[in-house]
């Protein structure tokens, strides 16, 4: 292990000085990839259809190119999958990453090329640990093995070349062969596909091993620790591995989840790294310890429009570049990357915490909100507002979800607010106080609406029942992988499932 320490921090040292060069140099590192990534797909079917070999600046290619969703390119990827080739990226594309980023029955088919998983996914792995090992040289990470906690992958049944499963599961099928030396558990666990029987085999399988780091979503993951300890009938984490020193998380905040995992894990020594990746591309890193924001990475092959919220819904929205943006505005993010996404819009929304360099935080996503009233409720305002109430209260959320109440007759509106706790709030009254209070700090707009409950009266909470979570999820057929709990929805469609079944059970 010696060796591939100093191996590894060679590497580190080389590729620190290459970030550099993209902090110091922001617009000319997107400049230049915004030029290739045109020139590269000039002679693909999208690209002769909007005259990429003419395209010599940024504002042709905007009025020349639309905004798209998957809806739009949809017809291209089906096209992918059924084995037709250079129709939105020059290079073969067999790789499909299933989104299911929310509980909507519709899977997306994400087309995933060489370029991404090489120059995007596997070079942000790379640099998540450069910059761990950066800021904390005295690590023993590499003696020890990483757990990523996956999805499974399958194989396309229409020609028996075309590949689709979650983003994880496609990675760690084309992880280079000395990287399957440092992780457990093996393929042919690790891409199982039904849940429940691969968190079992995962648990009793790692749990005889030097594990020194995770990865995965804080949910998933914070299930196969409980299994863990119940199989090992241990008390912490950190007795059935006492090297462990880090969590790498993504897919969801980690506010409402983070002191289950300290109280879980049992260690002060244990780091917890914030990734922004999804299936569409690797987009952020947490740089900085003591720092929760993430440094947007510019030299992965993905080109950057940042889209200001209020403008969603215009008939011809203008999307900003990194020279336009400010701090604090919320904004979708609209990409085009080295697999063939065109000024995509993914759904997610962002806020700038730094323009120099450009670090964001993830605000929330486009559907999973609550404006109802004209409150403008972002998931970044509830998990923080949740995160303050817990420290408050005493207690530790498991999961939660919430959605509008509409104007009945005299009544006025509200939310309802479906809240599993692993530790319940003596006083769950003074919880929706402190919650109320916390969001009304967070958000002027929410603050003026239930300002004298003229709009907006005081939060709805229900206090669920244990797993009600996981058993709607598992319900929908949405265990495990990427799939996750819409924290905020527009409508009741959500939240009138979970209280129906409820109701059933």
């Amino acid at each position: 292990m010696a060796l591939l320490n100093s191996v590894l921090s060679w590497i580190m040292k080389q590729r620190i000085h290459q970030m550099e060069l993209f902090i110091k140099y922001p617009h000319e590192v997107q400049d230049d990839c915004f030029r290739w990534l045109v020139s590269s797909a000039k002679n693909t079917e999208w690209g002769l259809k909007y005259g990429y070999n003419s395209i010599t600046k940024l504002a042709q290619y905007k009025e020349r190119v639309p905004i798209n969703n998957y809806d739009g390119i949809k017809p291209y990827i089906n096209r992918l999958r059924q084995g037709e080739q250079n129709i939105l990226w020059p290079q073969e594309i067999k790789w499909f990453a299933v989104s299911s980023g929310t509980t909507a029955d519709k899977s997306k088919y994400i087309p995933v090329s060489e370029d991404t998983i090489e120059e995007c996914h596997f070079k942000g792995g790379k640099d998540v640990l450069t910059f761990y090992c950066n800021n904390h040289p005295e690590t023993k990470m590499f003696n020890g093995k990483g757990l990523a906690l996956g999805g499974s992958h399958t194989v396309n049944e229409i020609d028996n070349q075309a590949f689709y499963g979650d983003l994880s599961a496609i990675l760690i099928q084309n992880m280079p062969f000395w990287a399957q030396f440092i992780r457990t558990p093996d393929l042919s666990i690790a891409l199982m596909n039904e849940w429940e029987s691969k968190l079992e085999k995962i648990a009793k399988v790692t749990s005889t091993e030097d594990v020194t780091s995770l990865s995965g979503v804080p949910s998933w993951t914070l299930l196969l620790l409980k299994k863990i300890l119940e199989i090992t009938g241990k008390d912490k984490i950190i007795d059935v591995w006492p090297n462990i020193e880090l969590f790498v998380h993504g897919g969801i905040s980690f506010l409402p989840y983070g002191e289950q995992f300290r109280k879980i894990i049992g260690s002060d020594k244990m780091k917890f790294l914030e990734t922004y990746n999804a299936s569409e591309g690797f987009f952020g890193i947490q740089d900085r310890s003591d720092f929760d924001d993430m440094l947007l990475m510019l030299d992965y092959g993905i080109f950057y429009e940042f889209l200001p919220v209020d403008d969603l819904d215009k008939e011809n929205p203008q999307t900003l570049t990194l020279e336009q943006v400010e701090t604090g505005a919320n904004y979708a993010l609209i990409i085009s990357t080295n697999s063939g996404l065109w000024r995509y819009k993914i759904g997610d929304t962002i806020r700038f915490t730094s323009l120099n360099p450009f670090r964001i935080k993830i605000s929330g996503r486009t559907k999973n909100f609550i404006n109802a009233f004209g409150e403008e409720l972002m998931i970044d305002n509830s998990d923080q507002a949740m995160e303050i109430a817990c420290k408050k209260t005493g207690a530790i959320i498991s999961e939660y979800t919430a959605a509008p109440i509409f104007f009945k007759d005299k009544n006025g509106g509200a939310h309802e607010w479906l809240i599993e706790f692993d530790t319940k709030p003596e006083n769950i009254e003074y919880f929706g106080e402190v919650f109320d209070n916390a969001l009304k700090s967070l958000n002027s707009d929410y603050e003026a609406k239930r300002y004298h409950d003229l709009i907006l009266n005081k939060p709805l909470i229900h206090i669920m029942p244990k797993d009600t979570f996981y058993n709607w999820l598992k319900f929908k057929g949405k265990l495990g992988g990427q799939h996750k709990v819409p924290r905020l929805f527009n409508d009741r469609k959500y939240v009138d499932e979970i209280l129906t079944m409820i109701k059933k059970s």
